[in-house]
């Protein structure tokens, strides 16, 4: 098996350039040339991921034991992740909230572990297929959609009306927007299947389809337009995954639209002038919070490259920019370094070196570069910075 992945591997990088049509939106362009540096062991991490994708059993929304509101179980569900039962209640309801405290039934009955199990395989088996040219995980990857999205006995309907219900409080809220952020890691999979045979035509217009339906509920339902309106990373996550879906749509002067305002409703409005960022540290899971939502405004940042907006040196007078933010949260790179909050859950901080990596190649900073060389190898071992050879990022 291993001398197969070596020559898989071999195959890989002598194949042809993807065509620009085809490529994700959040992969440098320079990574789909043929001599682009590759990290063998990020590789071997990513497909061992996607060989254990293989065994997966196809899941559908279906498959759940609870049913929502609505009364139809193509219906996506989930709870609310920091909601209990009340303990001076007999039957535990209203839920009541306990910040930052996951509650582990949550999952029970629901669609999220499903939800986001079948989008982030399906970005992993795409990844496995550009890099080997191995139907096998494209044919993966479609079998995965089409029982997921796809075919009518078991697909999901293209919304999220019911996301994070409360027992005894709500059907379903805008909050529970944040979950669909899965589907940039699902679309950004399925670009990488372009040449694949087991994706088919019928495939990509269909699923074009539930997308489109999809788009269009998310801009304009109540819980869109609420979701839309929130100030902390859920508003953030809402425009990084409109705006990304805007343009796997074709629809740029939308995600324009949306990534221009965002300067001005994201950036400005939350990120202080030293950096920090208020509705985060205010939660009880601060840091994990605040490098969520930089998360989601540096993928905002990436979206705008292809829309001719520049996120990466944007600055307010008073210095509020993507810049503060990361130099805020950087240092903490360093695990010895203590965070001034006493959390419920201490933070992965290896996220951290992804954002790093992201800015720097926009633009140099010698103290985020310090920090960079300092901690790099703390990062996900298969980010997409380690899987296309980013770690040595060029001097400037």
């Amino acid at each position: 098996m291993k001398m197969l992945n070596r020559l898989m591997l071999m195959a890989a990088l002598a194949a042809p350039a993807m065509a620009q049509d085809q490529r994700p939106l959040l992969i440098p362009a320079a990574a789909f040339s043929a001599s682009a540096p590759r990290d063998a062991a990020a590789q071997a991490a990513l497909l061992a991921k996607a060989d254990a994708a293989l065994a997966l059993k196809p899941p559908s929304v279906l498959d759940k034991s609870m049913t929502p509101a609505s009364g139809d179980k193509h219906d996506f569900l989930s709870f609310g992740p920091y909601w209990w039962p009340n303990p001076s209640k007999p039957d535990g309801l209203p839920y009541i909230r306990r910040d930052g405290e996951r509650n582990p039934a949550i999952a029970d009955g629901s669609d999220s572990a499903a939800f986001s199990r079948v989008c982030s395989s399906v970005e992993t088996l795409g990844l496995a297929f550009w890099i080997t040219r191995d139907e096998r995980y494209a044919a993966k990857a479609a079998a995965l959609v089409r029982v997921f999205f796809l075919d009518a006995k078991t697909r999901m309907n293209p919304n999220f009306q019911h996301a994070q219900a409360i027992p005894g409080v709500s059907a379903g809220r805008g909050i529970g927007l944040i979950e669909a952020r899965w589907l940039i890691h699902l679309n950004e999979g399925l670009a990488l299947l372009a040449p694949a045979k087991s994706w088919t035509a019928t495939d990509r217009r269909e699923m074009r389809d539930w997308l489109e339906s999809f788009y269009t509920w998310l801009r304009t339902s109540a819980n869109g337009r609420d979701e839309q309106a929130e100030r902390n990373n859920h508003g953030s996550w809402y425009d990084a995954q409109t705006a990304h879906l805007a343009l796997v749509l074709g629809r740029k002067e939308d995600a324009k639209a949306i990534l221009q305002e965002g300067l001005k409703r994201r950036v400005a409005a939350h990120i202080e002038p030293d950096g920090s960022q208020p509705h985060e540290l205010a939660r009880t899971r601060s840091l994990d919070y605040a490098i969520f939502n930089l998360e989601a405004l540096m993928l905002c940042a990436q979206l705008a490259d292809h829309v001719g907006l520049d996120w990466w040196n944007f600055a307010t007078v008073d210095g509020r920019s993507l810049h503060a933010a990361l130099a805020f949260l950087a240092p903490f790179a360093d695990p010895r370094k203590t965070w001034p909050k006493r959390d419920v859950y201490a933070a992965d901080r290896g996220r951290l070196i992804p954002l790093l990596a992201q800015f720097l190649r926009h633009r140099d900073d010698a103290s985020l570069r310090r920090i960079y060389d300092a901690f790099a190898v703390a990062g996900p071992v298969d980010s997409h910075e380690r899987l296309f050879g980013d770690l040595q990022l060029p001097r400037r």
